[in-house]
């Protein structure tokens, strides 16, 4: 993917961006990076399929972008995962935050964290390529990606797919 790799190149050329060392980042600052990365390929995934609303668009973001699912993904890819990757996410899934989860029990938010940590560390890394995949992977085998299920799931409002 040299695309994305001169995009990134590029960022940090135009922007004076200081070379991001992995090694670092505390595992939740790269699930702060992981956070982000996640909704901008979430977001544009959701676009791709078409202009809509702007609210729909969000609702429909909001059923992918959440801790629940995220979590749900984490189980998903866990099995899949080199022994480096999964340490970054046993990392951030470890990581004491100071914060509490707000819609979600404890676990699920640490699971969450966990899987954005990964996405952090993959992108800083510019693993871009195993990035997409995971995703891809985690929201195939979580049903999300189905445009019936997504249309049923933000008519019915329905929660977290179990």
């Amino acid at each position: 993917m040299n695309v994305v790799n001169d995009f990134l190149t590029f960022l940090e050329k135009e922007l004076s961006l200081d070379e991001m060392k992995v090694h670092t980042y505390s595992p939740l600052a790269l699930a702060y990076i992981g956070d982000s990365i996640y909704d901008l390929i979430i977001r544009t995934y959701i676009i791709s399929k078409g202009s809509k609303a702007v609210g729909k668009m969000h609702k429909e973001a909001s059923i992918y972008v959440n801790a629940k699912t995220q979590a749900k993904i984490y189980h998903t890819i866990k099995d899949t995962l080199t022994d480096e990757e999964m340490s970054v996410m046993k990392r951030g899934r470890n990581a004491k935050s100071g914060s509490k989860p707000k819609n979600t029990d404890l676990i699920t938010y640490k699971h969450a964290t966990g899987f954005e940590t990964l996405i952090g560390y993959l992108y800083v890394t510019k693993q871009l390529e195993r990035l997409v995949a995971l995703i891809a992977t985690g929201l195939k085998t979580t049903q999300l990606t189905q445009s019936n299920n997504i249309s049923e799931t933000i008519e019915n409002e329905m929660p977290y797919i179990d």
